[in-house]
């Protein structure tokens, strides 16, 4: 799974969200992609399903960009632990979306076969998301 290589600290708290994606709002690399439409915390098992997904519609032909990492340490506590007993430990690692992040790019495939491949690695997603496509 996907994992920072080190951290300035173990813990994170939970955080915010801003309303609307500033940055990462436009395609930049492929000619189709998938926008998120609501927040939430994409973990990095559903990263790892997406990016099998594209990667074997682009096998042939293509290439596929990842434009999103899980940087955010997501705790648990185990089951039946009383209150009071500190923070869980980190279970996985969490990406933090916002509505009109472009989570995934594709490029070098048929415009007919893109929309299945990103409408398939969509359902893997926890956060809703749509089907975009750069006007050149």
């Amino acid at each position: 799974m996907l994992a920072p290589k080190r951290q300035k600290y173990r813990k994170q708290f939970r955080g915010t969200w801003r309303r609307i994606a500033v940055k990462g709002d436009r395609l930049n690399f492929g000619m189709n992609g998938l926008k998120a439409l609501e927040h939430g915390w994409i973990k990095d098992r559903e990263i790892e399903a997406v990016r099998v997904v594209l990667a074997r519609a682009t096998r042939k032909s293509g290439k596929f960009w990842i434009r999103i990492f899980p940087d955010k340490p997501f705790t648990k506590k185990p089951p039946e632990v009383t209150m009071g007993a500190g923070k869980g430990d980190v279970a996985y690692f969490v990406a933090s979306v916002v509505p009109g992040k472009v989570l995934f790019e594709i490029d070098g495939i048929p415009m007919e076969e893109v929309k299945g491949v990103l409408r398939n690695a969509a359902s893997k997603l926890s956060v809703s998301t749509k089907v975009v496509t750069r006007i050149s």
